[in-house]
C-alpha cells in the first residue's frame, strides 16, 4: 500500500508486548497525571486500498495503571470504569486515511465516534523474521460524553479531575 510502504494487505494482530495506551488529565487544573492500560489486543485487517481498511481493538479496563494503587482503584470503580460491569473499552474503526482514523469508541457501555491523528512509523522486520509495523495515533476525548462524570469542586474553583482527555496509542503490529 503506497501510503504507508511495507504494509502489505493481509491481518495484523496488536503485539500487547510493544504496544502502550497512555492518557494524560489534568489534576487540580494545575498539573498533568499520566496513566496507561497494560492489557491491549486487536487486529488490523489491511485491504489492498486504505478505504478496505479496518481496526478492531479492544483494552481492559482493569489494567489501568497511574502507579498510584489508591487511584487506580478508584479509576476501576463505578465512579470511572466500572472494569466489573465494563471489563474493556473497544474501538472498531469506520475509516481509515494516510493521517487518520476514524471509528467508534465504546466505554462503559457508551459509543460514540472519535477520530485519531495517524502517523505511521514504518515496517521493519525483526532478527526472528517476523514482520512488524509501527503507528502512533492521538486524539483527545470529553469524558463526560461516554459517562465518566465523577468530579469535586474546588475551593479555588476548576474541578479536581479534568473532563479532556488526551489519548495516545503507541501500536506496533505483527504480520500474522
Amino acid at each position: 500500500m503506497s501510503s504507508f510502504p511495507g504494509l502489505t494487505s493481509g491481518t495484523w494482530t496488536v503485539d500487547p508486548t510493544h504496544t502502550e495506551v497512555g492518557f494524560v488529565a489534568r489534576h487540580l487544573m494545575v498539573a498533568k497525571v499520566r496513566g496507561r492500560f497494560a492489557t491491549v489486543a486487536g487486529t488490523v485487517t489491511v485491504g489492498d486500498t486504505l478505504a478496505d481498511t479496518s481496526v478492531q481493538a479492544s483494552v481492559e479496563t482493569a489494567s489501568v495503571s497511574t502507579n498510584q494503587a489508591d487511584r487506580d482503584a478508584h479509576l476501576r470503580s463505578g465512579d470511572f470504569f466500572d472494569s466489573d460491569t465494563y471489563p474493556a473499552m473497544i474501538f472498531a474503526s469506520t475509516s481509515v486515511t494516510e493521517d487518520s482514523m476514524t471509528g467508534e469508541l465504546t466505554i462503559k457501555g457508551e459509543t460514540h465516534p472519535v477520530t485519531f491523528e495517524l502517523e505511521f512509523d514504518g515496517v521493519q522486520a525483526d532478527p526472528w523474521g517476523n514482520t512488524k509495523a509501527g503507528f502512533t495515533a492521538t486524539t483527545s476525548i470529553s469524558r463526560a460524553q461516554w459517562g465518566l462524570t465523577w468530579n469535586a469542586a474546588l475551593e479555588g474553583g476548576g474541578v479536581l479531575v479534568s473532563d479532556k482527555i488526551a489519548i495516545t496509542l503507541e501500536v506496533e503490529l505483527l504480520k500474522a
